[in-house]
């Protein structure tokens, strides 16, 4: 075998094994909902900052799930989860680049709606955001 096909299998090799990490850190580290009862509040601030705070009882174990069976939240399925278009009533005006903006505690959450755990006293807010 020449050198040159040697360094592609080599390569070859250890890309596969980076992936298969990869796959298996991100099982190990993924966010993880709680299971069993729960209370969280959601606050929604909307465009006018008009706020409102709902409470809900779940067993869910993501914030996502929660959001659409109590018809607060409603979007679309994109490759990270949930793009919330519309809250309470109020939907995002994308000529505006109006979008909304989740928070936990006033920190920004970094996952999408369906990749956000939730434990029991959690409090979220959605805060219709104008501005890219």
């Amino acid at each position: 075998m020449n050198k040159d096909k040697k360094a592609i299998l080599i390569t070859a090799a250890l890309l596969l094994v980076l992936c298969l990490g990869a796959v298996l850190g991100y099982q190990k580290f993924a966010p993880r909902g709680v299971a069993g009862e729960k209370e969280i509040t959601v606050k929604v601030v909307h465009a006018d900052a008009g706020e409102k705070e709902f409470t809900y009882q779940t067993d869910e174990e993501f914030l996502g799930a929660v959001l659409e069976a109590e018809g607060l939240a409603e979007g679309e399925e994109g490759p990270y989860g949930l793009y919330i278009i519309s809250v309470d009533g109020e939907t995002a005006e994308e000529s505006r680049q109006q979008w909304w903006c989740l928070t936990k505690g006033g920190e920004t959450v970094n996952t999408s709606a369906t990749q956000t755990p939730i434990a029991d006293g959690d409090v979220f807010e959605l805060t219709l955001t104008e501005g890219y």
